[in-house]
This record gives structure tokens, sequence and C-alpha cells, in this order.
């Protein structure tokens, strides 16, 4: 599963906007998604992700949603 996919899972699962903290928690205790290096998911990524995802994800404050 890809990060993207991880975030979309969760988010939909949650049925609410998340923080990145939130995501990268949920996505690490869930084990939904393994960096190469095998570290666990940092929020910084699940931003950068969702910047880079526009047609997926939106900002809303400081948290993350589905479009």
């Amino acid at each position: 599963m890809t990060l993207h996919e991880a975030m979309e899972q969760v988010l939909k699962e949650e049925g609410r906007p998340m923080t990145r903290q939130e995501l990268a928690d949920a996505i690490n205790e869930q084990d939904l998604y393994q960096r190469g290096d095998g570290y666990p998911v940092p929020p910084n990524q699940i931003g950068a992700r969702a910047k880079n995802y526009p047609h997926l994800f939106v900002k809303v404050g400081n948290k993350i949603d589905l479009v």
C-alpha cells in the first residue's frame, strides 16, 4: 500500500479531518505503510504527500481531509 492510499483509508475510516500527527500515528499503529528505511512515517511526510496529491486531499485549517 502506498502512503497516500494509507492516508485515504484512515481518513475514510475516521470520517473526519485529521492532523498530520494523527494520520501518522494511525498509519504507524495499524502498520499500513512501510518506509524503505524501516522508520515510522513522520508527520511532515504526511503533509508533503497531501500537498502532492491535491486531487485527493485538502487542508482544512491545520488538518487534512479527503476532497
